[in-house]
C-alpha cells in the first residue's frame, strides 16, 4: 500500500531508524555471545592448547571460576556500557517532499517520474517536476521517491539514450527495470502513461501501461514561440522532413530554401527564421509540424508529390514564392499564436492526457499543468455599469479567469452578482474600516491611475487572490484580450505584460521575431502600464515605474495590440471553461 501520507524525509529517517535498531541489536547479539560461558571455556581450551606448559596447570582454576560466574547476570557492566531500548519511528507529521535536485514547492507541480526523450523532457519541464529514471537506479528512485505519475515516451528508446532499445527482446535488462517500474506503481496505486510519439519496438506498448497516448506532448510555447525570441536571419523558406533520409524537392533547392531535421534541436530556430515552412503532407509528425510553425509565426505548405504531379493541389513551386511574396500581417501571426495557445500548447495536451487517468485520492490531478495560467482579475468598478462591464467582458473571455477580487462595498453590485451565477470565484477585500461614504456610494472624483487604484489598493486586493497571475482590470476588453495576455507571459516568462508607458519605440530590448516592419508587437521595455502581472509582484505595492529597477521583465505589446475591443477576434470560443483554474477545456 502507497504510503502518501509519508514525505521522502520521512521515510529516510525511518530507514534511519530502523537500520540503527539492527545495529544495536546486533552489538547486544555480540556482546552477549562474548559474555557466554561457551565462549569463554573455548577461550581457555584453545590457550592451554596453544601453551601446553602453565595453561594446562591454570586451566582447572579459570574452569571453575567460569562455572562460579555462569548463574550470576553483571548487571552493573550493561549499565556501564549504556545501552538503549530499541526505538521505532513512527512518522506523525507531514513535512515537504524531498527530491533529489528539486527541494520544496512540490505541492504547485506534479511529481513524475520519467522515462522520456530529450525533447519531451525539455517540453515538460515548466509544468511538472520531473524525476528521472534510469535502468541502474530506477529502483533506488522509485523505492525512495513518492512520486504522482510514472511518464514514459516512446522516444526514450531511440539509440543513443540510457533506455535505448527499451521493449527490444535484445535489450531485456531495460525491459526488465521497466517492467519493474510499472509493477511497483501499480502496487502503490500511481497511474502509468506511455506517450507514443516515436517509432519503438512493439514489446513497449504491450507492457502493462494504465493508457496510452497516441502523438505528442503538444507545442511548447517557451521553446517554439515567437514572443521576444531572437531573430535569426536565414533563408525564407525551409524543408521539414521526417527522416535524414526523405529527399529535397528539386523545386525548393532553385528557391534556395533551407533543410532542417523534425527532431532537429533547432527546429524552432529555423521556423522562426523562415516565412514559409514545407512540411510532409502525410506522416505521424505531420499535425505537431504544423502547429509548431503556427507558434513560430510561419506560414506552411503541406508537400504532397502524389497530388502535385496530377494537379489536384497547388505545387510548391507556385506556392512557396506566392506566400513569401505576401507579408504575414500582425493580426494573422497574433491569432495564430492564440489558436495554439488554446488549443495544442502543452499544458493543454497534458491536462487533456492526464484528464483520463484514475489518480488515488488526495493527489492533485491534471488541472495542476494548467495552474500557471490561473488569473485573478482584480477590479473595483465604480457603479452598477462599470460592474455589468466587468461581467460581460470576463463572461465572455475565451480564457475565463479563475476568480475575481473586488472591494467588500462592490460585492453586493449586480454585475458581481452575475458573476457568481456564472461559477466565477468571486473574493472581496477590505480598504479601510470603517468604510467611507465614497467607497459605500461609489462615487466621488476617483484617481488617474490604472483602474482609479494607487499600487497600495492593488496591493490590498492582490493579498485575497490565490492565483499566480493578476489582471488589473481597468475597463472593458475584448475577448480576446486575456488570453494574449497569459499567452505572452508563458512565451516570454516575463514578470509584467502590459503597454509600453512612453509608446512603443521605450527603450526597445533584443529584436525578436515580431520586430517587423509591421510593427513592434513584443518588446521588453524599461516601463509600462501593466495589465497582467505576477500576483506576488502586486502584493509588494510597488510603483510599477519602479518595476524595473527592482529586477523585473516587463514586456510590452505594440500599438495595434492595445486595450481596447479586439478587432480580429477569430475562431470559436471554447465551451467548456474551467473557472477553477483559468484554463480553457
Amino acid at each position: 500500500m502507497k504510503r502518501r501520507e509519508q514525505s521522502q524525509t520521512e521515510q529516510l529517517r525511518q530507514a534511519l531508524a530502523e537500520r540503527e535498531a539492527q545495529l544495536q541489536e546486533a552489538r547486544a547479539r555480540l556482546s552477549a555471545l562474548e559474555d557466554s560461558t561457551s565462549l569463554q571455556v573455548g577461550r581457555a581450551l584453545t590457550a592451554a592448547a596453544k601453551k601446553p606448559g602453565r595453561s594446562l596447570v591454570r586451566l582447572p582454576r579459570d574452569l571453575y571460576r567460569l562455572w562460579r560466574r555462569s548463574g550470576t547476570t553483571n548487571h552493573s557492566e550493561q549499565r556501564r556500557r549504556g545501552a538503549e531500548p530499541i526505538r521505532s519511528f513512527d512518522a506523525d507529521r507531514q513535512e515537504a517532499r524531498l527530491l533529489a535536485g528539486a527541494v520544496g514547492g512540490a505541492s504547485e507541480l506534479l511529481v513524475v517520474a520519467t522515462i522520456v526523450g530529450p525533447a519531451v523532457q525539455r517540453a515538460l519541464a515548466p509544468y511538472i517536476r520531473p524525476v528521472p529514471l534510469r535502468p541502474h537506479d530506477s529502483q533506488i528512485v522509485m523505492d525512495g521517491v513518492d512520486v504522482d505519475l510514472v511518464l514514459v515516451s516512446a522516444s526514450a528508446a531511440a539509440p543513443g539514450s540510457p533506455w535505448a532499445h527499451v521493449g527490444d527482446p535484445a535489450a531485456a535488462d531495460r525491459t526488465r527495470a521497466l517492467h519493474w517500474v510499472l509493477e511497483s506503481a501499480a502496487s502503490r496505486g500511481i497511474p502509468t502513461l506511455l506517450l507514443d510519439d516515436a517509432p519503438t519496438a512493439p514489446g513497449l506498448r504491450s507492457l502493462d501501461f494504465d493508457r496510452i497516448h497516441r502523438g505528442d506532448a503538444g507545442v511548447p510555447l517557451h521553446l517554439f514561440n515567437p514572443v521576444a525570441a531572437d531573430l535569426a536571419e536565414g533563408p525564407e523558406a525551409v524543408f521539414v522532413r521526417d527522416t535524414p533520409a526523405a529527399p529535397v524537392p528539386d523545386t525548393l533547392n532553385g528557391l534556395g530554401a533551407g533543410v532542417v531535421d523534425a527532431d532537429a534541436p533547432d527546429l524552432a530556430d529555423a521556423l522562426r527564421a523562415a516565412h514559409v515552412a514545407v512540411i510532409p503532407a502525410h506522416g505521424p509528425s505531420t499535425e505537431a509540424l504544423r502547429h509548431r510553425a503556427q507558434a513560430c509565426g510561419t506560414r506552411f505548405v503541406a508537400h504532397d508529390p502524389v497530388a502535385e504531379e496530377t494537379g489536384a493541389v497547388e505545387g510548391i513551386s507556385v506556392a512557396v514564392p506566392r506566400m513569401r511574396a505576401t507579408a504575414l500581417t500582425a493580426d494573422e501571426q497574433r491569432t495564430m499564436l492564440r489558436e495554439v495557445f488554446l488549443r495544442e500548447a502543452t499544458p493543454v495536451r497534458l491536462a487533456e492526457i492526464l484528464g483520463g487517468l484514475d489518480f488515488p485520492p488526495g493527489t492533485p490531478g491534471p488541472e495542476l499543468p494548467l495552474r500557471g495560467r490561473a488569473v485573478a482579475v482584480l477590479a473595483d468598478p465604480a457603479g452598477e455599469a462599470e460592474a455589468a462591464d466587468l461581467a460581460d467582458a470576463l463572461l465572455a473571455s475565451r480564457l475565463r479567469p479563475a476568480e475575481v477580487v473586488v472591494p467588500d462595498t462592490a460585492g453586493r453590485l449586480p454585475g458581481l452578482q452575475r458573476l457568481r451565477a456564472e461559477g466565477v470565484t468571486v473574493r472581496t477585500a477590505r480598504f479601510s474600516t470603517p468604510d467611507t461614504l465614497e467607497e459605500l456610494t461609489r462615487a466621488g472624483e476617483r484617481p488617474s491611475r490604472v483602474g482609479g487604484l494607487g499600487p497600495d489598493r492593488w496591493a490590498v486586493l492582490a493579498e485575497r487572490a490565490t492565483a499566480p497571475w493578476s489582471h488589473l482590470w481597468s475597463g472593458p476588453v475584448g475577448p480576446d484580450r486575456l488570453a494574449d495576455l497569459v499567452c505572452a507571459v508563458e512565451c516570454s516568462d516575463a514578470d509584467a505584460v502590459g503597454t509600453a508607458a512612453t509608446g512603443p519605440a521605450a527603450e526597445v530590448g533584443e529584436r525578436g521575431f515580431f520586430d517587423r516592419p509591421t510593427g513592434e508587437q513584443y518588446v521588453f521595455v524599461s516601463s509600462l502600464t501593466p495589465e497582467l502581472a505576477r500576483t506576488a509582484l502586486v502584493r509588494r505595492g510597488w510603483n510599477p515605474a519602479e518595476w524595473n529597477r527592482r529586477g523585473t521583465r516587463l514586456l510590452a505589446l505594440g500599438p495595434d495590440h492595445g486595450p481596447g475591443t479586439d478587432g480580429n477576434a477569430q475562431g470559436p470560443a471554447h465551451n467548456a471553461a474551467d473557472a477553477s483554474t483559468g484554463a480553457v477545456g
